[in-house]
């Protein structure tokens, strides 16, 4: 299938920003070429939208996402806006300035370039280094720096957080090195 040049600037100029613009990803993964593979793609310049179904997978530089289903588009003030689906949609990508990645999952996952806002939904969990949360819904505003995560009825609960509550898990802060204080002093 041959993608005429437009089509072709507009579907990796919305999965650049689809995919890295969390505050926490790798500043470097922004220059990388996107790799993407599906086994079908559907591009309607019109309404300016680009869908990639069967075995999703993209990639650019540390980032890597698999979806059932990925659909990108471009609103009216050229902010795109990104929806991934799948039985779980899954994502991973290495933190700016560590040695540690940034995962998460969910039955739907939803970027909003204009808000830069990122929402995962049903039995959704993030991970960061050894830290986790488990939730229904879990919400991240970049620009406000800003998280939110709703737990769901047990019914549906994550395989971490099995009552249907929020869960989290956060590991202590490791001491320096040769720093044996204690607190009491």
């Amino acid at each position: 299938m041959r993608i005429p040049h437009q089509c072709y600037m507009f579907l990796l100029a919305a999965m650049a920003l689809f995919f890295s613009c969390t505050a926490f990803a790798e500043q470097a993964d922004r220059d990388k070429p996107i790799d993407l593979e599906a086994d079908t793609v559907v591009v309607n310049d019109a309404k300016k939208t680009s869908t990639y179904t069967g075995n999703v997978i993209l990639t650019q530089g540390t980032l890597v996402i698999h979806a059932d289903k990925l659909v990108v588009r471009e609103d009216e003030s050229g902010f795109q806006h990104g929806t991934s689906y799948g039985n779980p949609t899954t994502f991973k990508q290495k933190m700016e300035g560590k040695n540690e990645y940034l995962e998460g999952s969910g039955q739907r996952i939803e970027y909003d370039g204009r808000m830069d806002k990122l929402q995962l939904y049903t039995k959704a969990w993030v991970k960061r280094g050894e830290d986790i949360v488990h939730g229904e819904y879990i919400m991240y505003d970049a620009g406000a720096e800003y998280a939110e995560v709703i737990g769901g009825d047990s019914k549906a609960a994550t395989p971490g957080a099995t009552t249907g509550r929020v869960r989290a898990v956060i590991q202590p802060k490791k001491k320096p090195a040769g720093s044996t204080s204690t607190g009491k002093e």
